[in-house]
């Protein structure tokens, strides 16, 4: 288990070297290619904000997944304490759903500036 925790860790931390020092192999090129694109009319951003949202909507969804198996499983070791687990939960979940909705709202103010 600790092999592939430290293999995925390995892949994010060299996927996101890659991802910042990538523009500066490409500076030049960008530049030309922006010029390129304000011209021809198609932007990336439309594509950028797709993906962000469903990052977005996918680790909320995992997220409340988790939460509301966890509380379901706390409920059922002990039931008299469902009000105060249910509490927790909801106010997790609301927390989760937040961060989904402060996605959205960036990927909205990219699309519309």
């Amino acid at each position: 288990m600790k092999k592939l925790v430290m293999g995925v860790t390995l892949f994010f931390v060299l996927f996101g070297l890659f991802l910042f020092l990538s523009p500066l192999a490409t500076a030049q090129e960008t530049k030309a290619a922006v010029e390129e694109t304000s011209k021809s009319g198609f932007n990336y951003v439309y594509i950028a904000c797709a993906i962000g949202i469903a990052i977005a909507a996918f680790g909320g969804a995992l997220g409340q997944g988790k939460s509301v198996s966890s509380a379901l499983e706390g409920i059922a070791r002990n039931p008299n304490a469902s009000g105060k687990i249910q509490t927790a939960m909801i106010i997790g979940l609301a927390l989760i759903e937040s961060l989904v909705i402060y996605a959205l709202v960036v990927v909205l103010i990219l699309l519309f500036k």
